[in-house]
């Protein structure tokens, strides 16, 4: 069995024998057994898959302390209280052999019983896996491509836990191992919410034949208004409605539900709501489990501003005082499914450009612009577009002697203003005419760059620390004009995330379908570092 983190290392009670001859176990000299133990785990030839290599961990550890263990019955029992509460951050404690840990403490494991060195070893093992996936998550992070994940410099949880158990504060450690960001806290909280709610049974709620309106009858009213209630929906003092009646308050509580959900906010109950409406309790954990796990991989903040574009759930988040304060939040459009996606990373947002000149990238030009130039030979005049250099034909165009772009203006793609964050595939925020997509329930209509709903608002935010700049001098420059680059004194991250399960400005859970299908792969990896 190899000493890995993918299944877990601190399952070496399970697989002492891969680690120590029969004969060490036997010796009375607990230093020497813990010598062999993390001499044999720094020579484990796993190469790591994950976001650490755990190899020289134990050596670390124990050698400064001269290989003598670490644990007794006390400390023992808090760290396996520790590890028996990682379900409250969306990590298994069966990762971490808790529930036969316990069984060896009870059974007199550490500092006596047939196997102490075994056990120290062990439930120093776990801690530090714990610690570990708490600080940079369980697999590799899409914005982290080094190993070991740079964030461990800063977070050693060797020292962290030597630390720890010296000051007798092993929760502090884990504390300190937690994501700082708000929303960690807020999505940890919906999710022992949810999970408490997934412990009370409820039956389905009836599925109505045809839409029904305000006013229109509706067997399962009373349920509906219950379960609305449970969901936070629909105050608990609302009073309840009449027998077999989908009346005023229940359109209410449905319209808020749908809004949480990325639905329709028609008011009106259909099928589409009531499937929502009937998900189990326990799919939402699950939801909030893997952000949690996104949550993970994300860099540390400084406490400046701070700009968040969840994906799925299309919602743009910017907040001050590295996220410790109430955000500004707006709705966005983002890349089409399968054909364009959004990719994910983490940007700077550097400069500006009011009136932007649209740079057509070359996929739209070969793929839909081209076609139409060949359509319409005044394709190009009528969306005010031009070439570089001026008069380049379709020919020049095609070849790449001549790129394309669209003058600023109201027929312009970009709006009135765009967010440069450089990046090597030339996603930016911006602006756009086409306001009427902001009512869509699904929004991912874009060719991968991000549309936002209050572009004015975002820019405030982000030239809010330029005297300058306010509300009436950005206003100004919307104005229809000439091209306007506007660099910024302090550059704002920009985290492009994925998540089907997040809490909303107002403390609200809000669930959105895995369009991109990033939650079922996430799953599947996990899953797999579990069966291996």
């Amino acid at each position: 069995m190899k000493f890995s983190q993918k299944i877990g290392a601190a399952l070496l009670l399970c697989a002492a024998a891969a680690f120590l001859p029969h004969a060490a176990l036997a010796q009375p000299d607990a230093a020497a057994a813990i010598h062999a133990l993390a001499a044999q785990a720094a020579r484990a030839p796993a190469a790591p898959t994950g976001p650490y290599d755990e190899r020289g961990w134990l050596e670390r550890f124990y050698a400064p302390r001269n290989y003598a263990p670490a644990w007794n019955p006390s400390t023992a029992a808090a760290a396996l209280w520790v590890l028996r509460q990682a379900a409250l951050q969306g990590l298994d404690p069966r990762d971490y052999g808790a529930d036969a840990l316990q069984r060896e403490l009870k059974a007199g494991g550490a500092g006596s019983g047939a196997n102490p060195a075994r056990f120290d070893v062990a439930l120093t093992s776990a801690m530090l896996h714990y610690l570990a996936d708490l600080r940079v998550g369980r697999v590799r992070s899409e914005y982290h491509t080094r190993l070991p994940d740079p964030r461990l410099k800063q977070y050693d949880p060797v020292e962290r836990l030597r630390g720890g158990l010296a000051a007798g504060k092993l929760q502090a450690a884990v504390q300190a191992a937690e994501p700082q960001l708000r929303q960690y806290a807020q999505v940890k909280a919906a999710m022992a919410h949810y999970r408490a709610l997934s412990a009370k049974p409820s039956a389905p709620l009836p599925k109505p034949q045809e839409k029904v309106a305000p006013g229109g009858a509706y067997a399962g009213a009373q349920a509906l208004y219950e379960r609305l209630v449970l969901l936070g929906d629909l105050p608990a003092d609302t009073p309840a409605p009449p027998e077999g009646v989908y009346g005023d308050a229940l359109e209410e509580g449905v319209r808020r539900f749908q809004s949480r959900h990325g639905l329709l906010e028609d008011g009106v109950l259909g099928r589409g709501t009531v499937d929502a409406l009937n998900v189990p309790p326990a799919r939402r954990v699950r939801q909030l489990e893997l952000t949690l796990e996104r949550l993970r991989w994300l860099p540390d903040f400084g406490p400046g501003p701070l700009i968040l574009v969840d994906l799925p759930v299309y919602r743009l988040w910017a907040f001050q005082n590295g996220g410790n304060e109430a955000p500004l939040e707006m709705r966005v459009v983002v890349g089409t499914a399968v054909k364009t996606e959004t990719p994910l990373f983490v940007g700077q947002m550097r400069y500006l450009e009011f009136n932007p000149y649209w740079n057509i990238p070359r996929s739209i030009l070969e793929k839909e612009i081209l076609p139409k130039i060949e359509r319409n030979k005044n394709y190009l005049a009528q969306n005010d577009m031009e070439t570089v250099p001026p008069n380049a034909s379709a020919a020049d165009l095609r070849a790449g002697r001549a790129r394309l772009r669209q003058r600023p203006g109201p027929k312009n793609s970009l709006g009135a203003i765009k967010f440069a964050m450089p990046n090597p595939m030339d996603i930016y925020l911006h602006s756009t005419p086409a306001r009427e997509l902001f009512e869509r329930s699904r929004r991912d209509l874009s060719h991968g760059c991000i549309r936002v709903e209050h572009p004015a608002a975002l820019a405030q935010f982000v030239l809010g620390r330029q005297r300058q700049w306010n509300a009436d001098s950005i206003q100004a420059a919307l104005q229809p004009g000439p091209t306007r680059h506007v660099d910024l004194v302090h550059p704002v991250p920009v985290v492009i995330f994925y998540a089907t399960a997040i809490v909303d400005a107002d403390g609200s859970p809000r669930f959105a379908a895995d369009s991109y299908g990033r939650d079922t792969r996430l799953a599947q990896v996990l899953a797999a570092r579990r069966s291996h």
